[in-house]
C-alpha cells in the first residue's frame, strides 16, 4: 500500500482485524471498522474513531457507509467462509481498488482468489513458518511472507561468511537475492560484488521459502 492517507474498511474485529484496524489508525490513515457484534463494535470504539455495527454481507450496507471506491479493505472473517466469500464479492461489486482477506486455509484462499480477493494472508500458517525457522537457524531476527512461497528475511551474517565477498555468498544462495547488507548505522543496498563481508553484519534476503530453508540447513 501507498505511504499516502488512504480510506481504508477493517470488516471482522476479532483479534487479526483489531489489530490491523489500530495499526493503520496509529499510521494516519481513514479506517472504518466493522463488525456485526454489538459488543466488539464498542469495545474497540475508543481505539477506532469510526467503528460500526453492520452486516457486511448486504451491500447495500455497506454502499450506505460510503466504502465504494475505497482505497482497500481487509477482511479478517474466518470462522465463517460463506460470510468471508460473500463481503469479498460485495467488495468486488463496490470497486474497492484492493481487497486483502484472511484465509483459513488454502483451499479457502483459493475461493477467495477467485471471487476477487486482490491478496490472501494466511495468518497461522505464516506464524508457523516464523517459528520454523527460528527453530532451524537462531541468525534469522525476521521475516515477511510477501506471496506464497516467497518472503523476505533479514539475518545475522553466519560466521562461516564473514571475511567473504557478496558474490562468493551469492554463488551460494541459489536463486536467493541479497537486498541490502546493514552495518552498523551504514545501509548498503544491492551491494556491489567485491563487498567484503563483516561481523555483525545483517544482510535482507528475498526468495522462496524452501531455498532459504535450504541455504541455512545446508
Amino acid at each position: 500500500m501507498s505511504n499516502e492517507k488512504q480510506q481504508i474498511a477493517v470488516i471482522g474485529l476479532g483479534r487479526f482485524g483489531s489489530a490491523v484496524a489500530e495499526e493503520l489508525h496509529k499510521a494516519g490513515h481513514e479506517v472504518i471498522g466493522i463488525d456485526l457484534d454489538r459488543s466488539i463494535v464498542q469495545s474497540i470504539a475508543s481505539k477506532i474513531p469510526h467503528t460500526v455495527q453492520v452486516d457486511a454481507v448486504d451491500e447495500v450496507g455497506l454502499r450506505q457507509l460510503g466504502i465504494e471506491g475505497y482505497d482497500a479493505a481487509v477482511v479478517g472473517i474466518t470462522d465463517e467462509l460463506e460470510a468471508s466469500i460473500l463481503i469479498t464479492l460485495v467488495l468486488k461489486h463496490l470497486n474497492v481498488k484492493q481487497i486483502v482477506v484472511k484465509a483459513r486455509n488454502e483451499m479457502h484462499g483459493e475461493i477467495l482468489q477467485r471471487v476477487g480477493a486482490d491478496r490472501i494472508i494466511y495468518p497461522e500458517r505464516d506464524t508457523g513458518l516464523r517459528l520454523a525457522h527460528s527453530w532451524f537457524s537462531a541468525d534469522i531476527t525476521a521475516s515477511l511472507d510477501i506471496v506464497d512461497g516467497y518472503e523476505i528475511i533479514r539475518v545475522r551474517l553466519p560466521q562461516n561468511f564473514v571475511g567473504l565477498q557478496v558474490n562468493e555468498v551469492v554463488n551460494k544462495l541459489n536463486k536467493v537475492q541479497l537486498i541490502m547488507i546493514a552495518r552498523g548505522s551504514i545501509v548498503i543496498e544491492f551491494p556491489d560484488s567485491a563487498e567484503v563481508l563483516q561481523k555483525d553484519d545483517i544482510l535482507v534476503l528475498s526468495g522462496k521459502v524452501k531455498q532459504i530453508e535450504k541455504f541455512f540447513l545446508d
